[in-house]
């Protein structure tokens, strides 16, 4: 049986709406698939190696398929990257890039204030509230690459209206790794609208 493991973006949860889409699809198809809680219970010292460290113990060394939204790609990227045991990869408006684009949404002097203070207040989608959360994301996350030199088959979908994560970035990485297919669709950062419609190709991706 296939083993799929699903990675949710930032300020997300396990819970939202597209991982128990994919989950409920993925599992009636015949595979196995755990959503990760990337925080562990500890979104104020979210960092980039505590998440990769969450996947790393739920894929146990065994051959696993990732697939990652937002921050989520962007981290099965870059575990990807690092464990030849992963057998492919689905990303959903990968977050490539991520620590190295804060200062571009929130701008210098936000970026400045928050490291001068340690910690700052951002929106918690899958608690409806807001959460502080530690400048060390950014410090720890300062070591990763931006774009993940993986090898493994890919397949990526990107909304052409992504206010978030620009579809260049995901234009970028493909264009210089032939592993991957880019599938540019009509929708923004979420892609809520479009799930059905990339499904049946998900699915015959993952579980081929």
């Amino acid at each position: 049986m296939t083993r799929i493991l699903y990675l949710h973006g930032f300020a997300s949860g396990p819970a939202s709406n597209k991982a128990r889409f994919f989950e409920r699809r993925l599992e009636a198809a015949g595979a196995h698939v755990a959503a990760l809680d990337l925080a562990r219970g500890d979104f104020e010292h979210l960092t980039i190696t505590g998440q990769l460290q969450a996947v790393e113990e739920a894929a146990a060394g065994e051959p696993v398929a990732l697939m990652g939204s937002s921050l989520g790609g962007y981290l099965a990227a870059l575990y990807a990257a690092r464990h030849a045991e992963v057998t492919r990869l689905v990303l959903l408006a990968p977050a490539f890039g991520f620590v190295r684009r804060w200062p571009e949404r929130l701008g210098a002097e936000a970026v400045e204030n928050w490291r001068r203070t340690g910690w700052m207040e951002v929106f918690h989608y899958a608690e409806g509230r807001h959460r502080a959360i530690s400048y060390a994301l950014l410090e720890d996350g300062a070591q990763y690459e931006d774009y993940p030199d993986f090898t493994q088959p890919a397949l990526i979908f990107h909304g052409i209206d992504d206010d978030v994560v620009p579809a260049e970035l995901s234009r970028r990485f493909v264009a210089a790794h032939p592993n991957a297919t880019l599938e540019i669709v009509d929708s923004g950062h979420e892609m809520l609208n479009v799930l059905d419609s990339i499904a049946p190709q998900v699915t015959g991706f993952l579980l081929s």
